[in-house]
């Protein structure tokens, strides 16, 4: 008979590492960020903004913002080599 952890590696999206603050979403942050090719700062957006009333609460919405200027801050200095 097949263990059932030996599915873990097939199916490394079924699993969560360290809670369970995104699985109350049908679609996972992840899938969502990388079908839309999103850069590091604007995942982290997303992934922020998904799991902050399930785990940190005001400190992920720090981090949102934290986020948010380095994207602005990637732009700017985008538009300056121009």
């Amino acid at each position: 008979m097949a263990d059932k952890n030996m599915f873990d590696e097939a199916f490394p999206q079924d699993k969560q590492v360290g809670g369970s603050h995104y699985k109350f979403f049908e679609i996972q942050p992840y899938e969502f960020i990388s079908k839309n090719n999103l850069s590091f700062f604007q995942g982290n957006v997303i992934k922020y903004v998904c799991r902050y009333l399930y785990k940190n609460k005001i400190e992920d919405l720090e981090k949102i913002k934290h986020y948010c200027d380095l994207e602005i801050l990637k732009l700017k200095d985008a538009k300056k080599e121009k």
